[in-house]
């Protein structure tokens, strides 16, 4: 095979032996150390170890230009003054010059000695986190920003990473290559994006540019949360004239071979970029196209590099990753990430649609139909939107309600499209529309233009640049011109509905089909390339019509309806934050509108499922038809107070109490843990005439006054210990992996805390009362050492204490073993306190102790709480009950609560950042470390996998003081797949970065 020559083709140097290196060093450079091969594609470049020091020896390629070796390090110094960037600034040589001349192997070279920049690079696949991104982008600008008026470059011929000359690259190099398949695809994605780039060229900034600001030559420091920080740039190579917008285009390519990567990843960069170096108009639509253009040069100039130097693994082992660039952009037409470029920065362009001459569909009467299958929609409930078939049997039951036509919305994030239990975000944003028909209609040309046939039933009207596809055409016109009006053909019959697709798309230069239903991410892109087909059947003045008054859709990306709700969804944040409180904190820095929920999974606006692995609240699941059916009953026959005689408060009293020990006989119903709590210690004051209580440390009970008293942690309130009431006295958290006492010396944890409360009763402050949760929640959902509550108790009533188990959180079968969480310390308390799961949602709470304790509340007076134990409450309650009998979700919890911790104990032993696994049935918490000896908490680590695992479609919080342990509380409907999903995706996080 012939090896192609041009100016900008380089054969790679072999190696250079080390005694070699270490004599030049030494000659030329009065330097002595050590010497590494770092490996590089065209060059030669070693590291150096000194006793003073450390620094890189680049050796050049014999086409180097020396002038330009002194050009890259002049560049440096400039940036080095300007951008507070760690680079690699040069040495002189012991003759005072950068640049020094060698003789390896019978060829003379030339070398420079640079400082070693310290850090680690990202180049290998691990995801990157859109704050790494960013930062990619941000270097690159503030690169190019230093570069802006450097005129230290004599460029005096072409030059192979020099973007200008890529078509000219790939059409040299693809014809020699190996794989000729590979080949061929690269030299059609390049010819359309050079085609889509010609528009530009003249208009498109020049300057000077680093040319390879990518991950592979950024050095990186760790950050606080583990992910890699880029806080320098190396390797000048390639350093050149340039579009100022190549610099960007470069760094964004070299996001997309990560893991999880694809086009919509590299946004931030464009963000950050912009935020330094603001791009022109033509650099934005320029942008895609020349990412297409870097990653199809990358492939050929590396195949054509191991074609010259097959033993070169440095370049052997970047040709998957080089692929894998080139594959992620071409995945997406370059126009619709132009689109969506333009959209991120708020510049949607204006295309309008040629007039429609002939209505498409002339015999569709005015009053069609519009199906609601977004997020919001009433239709859709109880989980029907996750059948198969719901889109059309929702079209069919409006037809049989009397329509005679129904048509869906472009632009609508379709529920109905949404996937559970998938960490690939489904393709949601309908790009197109469907009509439903109940009788013929025939199809007419809106205007002239030239017809041909996909399929069995689909044509395609193709009029300049613009195609109408329809879909579900018995169709009578010939392929060829058609003039405006001709008849085309009827809606199809297919089991006794006719349904017709109808879709615009503005051609791309890649050719094919659009899809129908575009990602949420890329939606907007989409959105401009396919606009909106509704005005080319339905009348202006039609019900539900898009407004004919302006141009929308057709002059934004989105419909008027939609475009609403996107700004809606982008403004909806900070309006939360004038009208409610920030101190009621939000999940996640940027957090997805939820606005769906059905059993297990949640459902943001755009149709995005999510596996909710936290709720501890909706312990039947969300949207639990059953619980929304009786709740609609009473809601439409009565709700008042508890002073009123009605059955449903008598009811659920009494089945909360045969849950209990036959002693715990008498219920209060309140509307939250924070009252129960409250309401518990109010009762063991009465009780006792006493006020003293003992709490355990690093727990919440609430944000009353008395339950905010005896909450201990310091996540919830970083003043906790110190601004206790005085009569609210501590004991040590009983926590057997990280506490005062581990392991089996977590037994002295209980005999501490009884001796505790005798001491204070010989003090004279005997208590009133000892609160506690029966299984440790804050800390992570742990276990409290055998016994615990049994000693501690007994203490408790030794000096005339009442004992309070907190079961807000644990009770109702959470532990799957137990259906409360004091009966596995095989103990019985005297105040038992309910809520979150007792209503599924529902502000529902509860208070059981014996009788003689709660008429001791007469002392004070009486109780009354306005809505605990309402009609409605009360009905809620008893189908709660219902439903946890009915569907057995105690055993649910312990089987499936079982399965799940076996996966994360098998993670653990993989994956060095899990210290360790708590919990039992569906309350679990997974602790991180830095260090399994030191058990120093990884607290941003945990962060950071949250905001990852909700990328993959799952949402889970931290918990405990440390805030370093996934608290694992989902409904307990959770289901073995989705158990496997929330593991697989922990594992794919711990595996690929966060």
């Amino acid at each position: 095979m012939g090896i192609p020559s041009a100016d900008w083709l380089v054969r790679p140097i072999g190696p250079v032996d080390e005694a070699e290196v270490s004599a030049v060093l030494a000659e030329r450079f009065g330097v002595t150390g050590t010497v590494h091969d770092l490996g590089s594609q065209q060059d030669r470049n070693y590291r150096v170890r000194t006793e003073t020091g450390d620094y890189v020896l680049k050796i050049a390629n014999p086409a180097s230009d020396p002038a330009a070796l002194r050009a890259q390090c002049a560049a440096v110094e400039r940036l080095a003054d300007a951008s507070g960037l760690r680079l690699p600034r040069a040495h002189a040589g012991v003759d005072g010059e950068v640049v020094q001349r060698l003789s390896a192997g019978g060829v003379e070279l030339v070398c420079r000695l640079l400082d070693y920049v310290p850090g680690e690079p990202i180049m290998d696949s691990r995801y990157l986190a859109p704050p790494v991104v960013a930062r990619l982008g941000e270097l690159a600008g503030r690169v190019v920003a230093g570069l802006a008026d450097f005129a230290g470059v004599e460029q005096e011929r072409p030059q192979l990473w020099d973007l200008r000359n890529a078509l000219t690259v790939v059409e040299t190099l693809a014809p020699h290559l190996p794989d000729q398949e590979r080949a061929a695809r690269v030299l059609r994605a390049s010819r359309a994006a050079h085609t889509l780039l010609e528009p530009f060229v003249d208009r498109l900034p020049v300057q000077v540019i680093h040319g390879d600001v990518t991950d592979n030559n950024v050095v990186c420091e760790p950050a606080a949360d583990g992910r890699r920080m880029p806080v320098g740039v190396i390797d000048f190579g390639d350093l050149g004239l340039g579009w100022t917008v190549a610099e960007l285009a470069v760094t964004c390519a070299s996001v997309l071979h990560h893991h999880g990567a694809g086009p919509a990843s590299v946004l931030p960069a464009v963000h950050a970029f912009h935020a330094v170096r603001p791009l022109a108009n033509e650099e934005v639509d320029a942008l895609w196209p020349l990412v297409v253009l870097r990653t199809s040069v990358m492939v050929v100039s590396g195949q054509y590099d191991t074609l010259l130097d097959p033993g070169n693994g440095y370049a052997s082992v970047a040709l998957d990753r080089e692929w894998a660039m080139f594959e992620a952009a071409v995945s997406v037409p370059a126009e619709v990430m132009t689109a969506q470029l333009r959209h991120a920065l708020g510049r949607p362009s204006a295309q309008l649609l040629p007039v429609a001459e002939h209505t498409l569909l002339p015999g569709l009467p005015d009053d069609v139909a519009s199906l609601d299958l977004s997020v919001s929609s009433e239709e859709l409930h109880t989980g029907r939107w996750l059948a198969p078939d719901a889109e059309t049997a929702l079209a069919r039951a409006t037809l049989a309600a009397g329509h005679t036509a129904v048509r869906t919305r472009h632009g609508e994030f379709r529920l109905t499209r949404t996937i559970v239990d998938d960490s690939v975000p489904a393709a949601t944003c309908a790009l197109g529309v469907e009509l439903h028909l109940t009788g013929p209609a025939e199809i007419r040309a809106p205007w002239a233009g030239t017809v041909t046939r996909h399929g069995d039933t689909g044509v395609t009207l193709h009029t300049g640049g613009l195609d109408l596809l329809l879909d579900g055409v018995d169709a009578e016109v010939q392929p060829g011109p058609v003039v405006s009006g001709r008849r085309l053909g009827t809606v199809a019959a297919r089991e006794g509905v006719r349904v017709l697709g109808i879709q615009l798309f503005r051609s791309c230069a890649t050719g094919g089909r659009p899809p129908r239903f575009a990602p949420p991410e890329l939606a907007a892109g989409w959105l401009e390339v396919c606009p909106d087909p509704t005005r080319l059947f339905l009348a202006p003045d039609a019900p539900d019509a898009p407004d004919a008054s302006s141009s929308a859709p057709y002059d934004a990306p989105l419909s008027a309806r939609d475009a609403q709700q996107a700004v809606t969804e982008a403004e909806l944040l900070e309006r939360r934050e004038h009208s409610f409180a920030t101190v009621q904190e939000h999940y996640f820095e940027t957090p997805p509108q939820i606005e769906r929920g059905w059993r297990h999974h949640l459902v943001d606006t755009r149709g995005r499922g999510y596996l909710d692995m936290l709720n501890n609240v909706t312990i039947l699941g969300h949207g639990h038809p059953g619980l929304g059916e009786a709740v609609h009953r009473q809601w439409r026959r009565l709700n008042t107070n508890s002073r009123f005689h009605y059955a449903s408060v008598v009811e659920l009293s009494e089945r909360i109490t045969g849950l209990l020990p036959a002693e715990l006989d008498t219920v209060f119903l309140v509307n939250s843990g924070s009252e129960a709590v409250d309401l518990a210690l109010r009762l063991a004051w009465a009780a006792t005439g006493r006020q003293d209580v003992v709490a355990v440390e690093e727990a919440y009970h609430g944000w009353t006054y008395a339950s905010d008293a005896v909450s201990t942690s310091i996540a919830d309130n970083p003043n906790a210990l110190a601004s206790r009431p005085p009569w609210v006295h501590t004991v040590a958290a009983p926590n057997s992996y990280r506490g005062r006492h581990r392991g089996p010396q977590a037994r002295r944890y209980a005999p501490e805390a009884a001796a505790r409360i005798r001491e204070l009763a010989d003090q004279g402050r005997p208590l009133a009362a000892f609160v506690c949760e029966p299984y440790y929640g804050n800390a992570g959902g742990m276990a409290l050492p055998d016994g615990y509550l049994r000693q501690v108790y007994e203490a408790t009533r030794d000096v005339g204490g009442l004992c309070v188990a907190d079961e807000v959180q644990v009770g109702y079968g959470r532990l799957g073993s137990h259906f409360w969480g004091f009966e596995q310390q095989g103990v019985v308390p005297d105040i038992v306190t309910v809520a979150k799961a007792m209503g599924n949602g529902h502000p529902l709470g509860a208070v059981i102790t014996r009788r003689d304790i709660a008429d001791a509340y007469r002392t004070q007076g009486y109780f009354f709480s306005s809505a605990g134990g309402s009609p409605v409450s009360s009905v809620v309650g008893l189908t709660v009950l219902d439903a946890l009998r009915d569907e057995d979700l105690q055993t649910n919890a312990r089987e499936i609560g079982a399965h799940l911790k076996g996966r994360l104990l098998e993670l653990a032993e993989r994956h060095a950042l899990i210290g360790a696994v708590h919990g039992s049935g569906l309350y679990l918490g997974v602790e991180f470390v830095r260090d399994r000896e030191s058990l120093e908490p990884a607290t941003e680590e945990t962060a950071a996998i949250c905001d990852r695992l909700r990328e993959l479609g799952v949402i889970v919080q931290p918990t405990s003081d440390r805030q370093c342990v996934l608290k694992i509380k989902p409904p307990l409907c959770l289901t073995r797949r989705s158990a496997d999903v929330f593991a697989d995706a922990l594992d794919d996080v711990l595996t690929h970065g966060w």
